[in-house]
């Protein structure tokens, strides 16, 4: 089998989420089953953030990318553009970066009016470097809207093409964040060599949603925790969706099971081990808890904190966005500042969520500090070196910090949603033999009322000490069941799209 993956974000290339850490492992893992002819392709832009290692082995190759992507006439890039591929071996995967300094030499990943356009290039760049090549593949895995682009573009402009355009040609969509979907209206389908009444616009359209016609497209789809598939068929958490997804539900695989489902994310434990881990200031194990107390104190005073204070030390890491709870924690603060807490917080995004954080902490440095930026090492310390790992999200597919957070023995406090559900036990729930705290509500009253029942269980240290010896037992490693099903789902895929096509006209998804 011969898998190729494609997506705007792979740790530690290019990350702005938890999008990034899961294409990256994936990919890693899937190398280590031997159940492929060779390693995972990932395709990701080439960004300016992108440093490849000095003396690496890179292969170049250059293809010629028909569209709105050459030089520009007027106001619009216009024509074909050559597009250089550079390709090599790490991490257990090809790395192949899609360098078109255009549309991908700027500051940041996302956030641009013309992502579309960007994103585009990538899709049709991907397939103009598998057709040069020559090679058939057997999936083609995207991830999330932007990649989605390479499903749609394929429909349109490669039916029919004895590489990518194969009806065979299985193609898995993994959605990671329901909330963007890459919506294009009429003025902007040129951006993308599209218009309405072409293969994949229905005539009259005012747009493409592109996440949405991926879904209708694409082979599989699955998101990342089975909790969260079955709330993304819910008008609450399905973004407008859940009419699409419930239709893809609908529809059977060879084995008669569902088109749509979760697979649950994982961590790779050799990326994230305390034992190993360079950027802390001590080791510690599951066996030996030992370099923990030394985590703690490096963190505090890194932050200005008081290493001797033993009240609890809350750190919360991840993008500032609504989703993400960053403002119910900056709501619940004054709460858990009066119960003798302190709070540690990472993350950049929008200003907007980060300013009642940098009042809070102008007005009492000695409790509340905010790192407003994205700092790796940082991120380590905090997970080894917090007493609690908050996690509040509205919704969550799946989220990877819990995982770390237990890894690294620091119980989370996180809200009964998608994969948070599927993989913190509470403890209030089930004494003694909880991971972690959970609360129902996503309100700054839940999240607080769950980290007071996190405090009063930290004051019995033996059994404070058995709930963070349960966290760090847990097994979330890709290798010991997420990695078998995405093989599993990648070998229904590709029987499906062998198959014979059903008789009679395949009904279009349910727009959003």
């Amino acid at each position: 089998m011969r898998i190729v993956s494609v997506a705007a974000e792979c740790e530690p290339w290019a990350k702005a989420g938890g999008l990034g850490d899961v294409v990256d492992a994936l990919a890693r893992s899937l190398g280590r089953t031997g159940a492929l002819d060779q390693p995972v392709d990932v395709f990701l832009p080439a960004y300016r953030s992108v440093v490849l290692p000095p003396g690496a082995a890179v292969e170049t190759l250059t293809v010629t990318v028909p569209g709105p992507y050459g030089p520009a006439t007027g106001a619009h890039p216009n024509g074909s553009a050559n597009v250089v591929i550079r390709s090599l071996l790490t991490h257990g995967y090809r790395l192949r970066l899609v360098d078109h300094p255009v549309a991908f030499d700027r500051d940041g990943i996302y956030g641009f009016d013309d992502d579309p356009w960007r994103f585009g290039l990538l899709g049709r760049a991907v397939l103009e470097t598998l057709r040069a090549e020559g090679q058939p593949i057997d999936l083609l895995h995207v991830h999330d809207w932007h990649a989605s682009t390479t499903v749609v573009l394929r429909d349109r402009f490669y039916a029919g093409d004895r590489i990518v355009g194969q009806r065979s040609l299985a193609t898995l969509l993994t959605i990671h964040n329901l909330a963007y979907h890459g919506w294009v209206g009429l003025p902007g389908l040129a951006s993308l060599g599209l218009a309405p009444g072409d293969r994949v616009v229905a005539p009259g359209a005012a747009g493409i949603d592109l996440l949405w016609a991926g879904i209708e497209r694409a082979t599989l789809v699955n998101t990342v925790s089975p909790t969260f598939a079955a709330e993304a068929l819910t008008p609450a958490v399905g973004f407008g969706l859940d009419p699409t997804l419930q239709w893809k539900a609908d529809q059977a695989d060879l084995a008669g099971r569902p088109r749509f489902f979760g697979i649950l994310n994982g961590i790779d434990p050799a990326v994230w081990d305390p034992a190993t881990d360079a950027d802390l200031a001590a080791p510690y194990s599951a066996l030996d808890l030992a370099g923990k107390a030394g985590c703690r104190a490096d963190l505090l005073e890194r932050v200005g904190f008081d290493p001797g204070d033993d009240g609890p030390v809350l750190g919360m890491i991840g993008r500032l966005d609504p989703q993400k709870g960053f403002d119910l924690l900056a709501e619940a603060a004054p709460r858990l500042l009066a119960s003798g807490a302190r709070l540690i917080v990472q993350g950049s995004g929008d200003p907007a969520l980060a300013a009642p954080f940098r009042a809070l902490a102008q007005r009492r440095p000695d409790r509340i500090v905010l790192n407003e930026r994205f700092d790796r090492a940082m991120a380590r310390r905090i997970y080894a070196g917090a007493d609690l790992y908050v996690m509040p999200s509205r919704f969550e597919p799946c989220g990877q910090g819990q995982m770390i957070a237990l890894r690294y023995g620091t119980p989370p406090v996180v809200h009964r949603t998608g994969g948070l559900a599927d993989t913190v036990v509470d403890e209030y729930l089930h004494p003694g033999a909880g991971t972690g705290f959970v609360f129902d509500h996503p309100t700054a009253d839940g999240l607080a009322w769950a980290c007071e029942q996190a405090f009063e269980a930290r004051g019995d240290a033996a059994g404070w000490a058995r709930l963070v010896g349960r966290g760090m037992a847990v097994d979330n490693d890709w290798a010991s069941g997420p990695t078998a099903a995405y093989l599993d789902a990648a070998r229904r895929a590709v029987a499906l799209a062998a198959a014979p096509p059903p008789a009679g006209r395949r009904s279009r998804a349910p727009k959003p």
